[in-house]
């Protein structure tokens, strides 16, 4: 029973050692990737931030899921793209690409057979080819308007067969393709979040518009009223405050909270006015504010409740329950 348990122990400890030595030469690889970024990648850059129409991948095997993701963060960004399969454009899906595209060819050799027909018909329509391979001489690299080259002879593989590290590269050189391209084109949050609706990410990309309270559950009350209505107002609607507005133009002018009438709990507190207790010129919010940038400002300044206006005028609330409920 011992040798069997030394036994097993031993190959576990084995097993995360050659784990662990996969690890160290993929970010070797990646590594070398960085050193090797040059003025290509610049080029590469403006030529699809020029782009008219979409952005091309394609490749094949292990390539072909690289280029497919890559297609796939291009999209998600705000620049269109679609992944044509090699096989699929020799009969037929040539037509999909257009002079107006830009087409990134990803093959580790260079000499992938089934991407010839696909360089032969973009230099046909003068469209422009970058290309992501780690041969500097091969058909593919020689055919491309702009080379990107990663580096060679690095695989993680213990065989050298099986594409690990260069697959690695190609994905990394491809991300960053898309965010280099994402500052250049000044992709932003809300853009972003007309293009994720749905999941986590698209709810915490909703605006305070699309969640704040409204109207008749807004707990507000005039300039001119004493503590005692402040207190109904704030015990029926449930937010643990209440905004105060000018009788003159119903702008927003102050704000009573729990914490107020804690502090100034005393038995006069129920006839004061309210324009005693309330805090003057409360934080607000705008309609089109993030959520998750409410929710940072909610925790850097230890607030709750924030108010929602326009010109002035109160329009919204927002609690932070409304935000932790998305």
């Amino acid at each position: 029973m011992g040798w069997t348990r030394y036994f097993f122990t031993f190959l576990i400890v084995m097993e995360i050692k050659t784990g662990k030595s996969i690890i160290d030469i993929e970010i070797k690889a990646l590594e070398l990737l960085k050193k090797s970024i040059s003025k290509s990648f610049q080029d590469a850059i403006l030529k699809l931030h020029q782009t008219r129409g979409k952005i091309v991948l394609s490749g094949i095997g292990k390539s072909g899921h690289i280029a497919k993701k890559i297609s796939s963060t291009f999209s998600s960004i705000g620049s269109p793209s679609f992944f044509i399969h090699p096989a699929e454009a020799n009969h037929g899906d040539l037509g999909m690409i257009t002079k107006n595209e830009s087409i990134i060819l990803i093959s580790n050799s260079g000499e992938t057979i089934e991407l010839f027909n696909i360089i032969l018909h973009c230099q046909k329509i003068k469209a422009p080819i970058i290309a992501i391979t780690s041969e500097r001489s091969s058909t593919l690299s020689k055919n491309s308007d702009i080379l990107l080259e990663i580096p060679k002879n690095v695989e993680a593989c213990p065989l050298k067969l099986a594409p690990t590290s260069s697959t690695t590269m190609s994905l990394v050189m491809g991300d960053a393709i898309a965010m280099a391209l994402l500052e250049k084109n000044k992709f932003t949050k809300k853009k972003f979040s007309e293009l994720h609706p749905g999941g986590k990410l698209g709810r915490m990309l909703l605006k305070v518009k699309d969640i704040m309270k409204t109207k008749d559950f807004i707990p507000l009350i005039p300039e001119t009223k004493k503590m005692g209505d402040a207190i109904i107002e704030i015990s029926s609607k449930g937010f643990g405050c209440v905004g105060i507005v000018s009788k003159k133009n119903k702008h927003l002018i102050g704000m009573i909270t729990d914490g107020d009438l804690r502090r100034n709990m005393k038995p006069e507190l129920l006839n004061k006015k309210v324009t005693q207790v309330m805090t003057k010129n409360p934080k607000t919010l705008n309609q089109n504010t993030l959520i998750q940038d409410a929710l940072i400002l909610m925790n850097n300044e230890s607030i709750t409740n924030f108010f929602i206006t326009e010109k002035n005028k109160p329009i919204g609330i927002l609690h932070v329950h409304d935000i932790l409920r998305y």
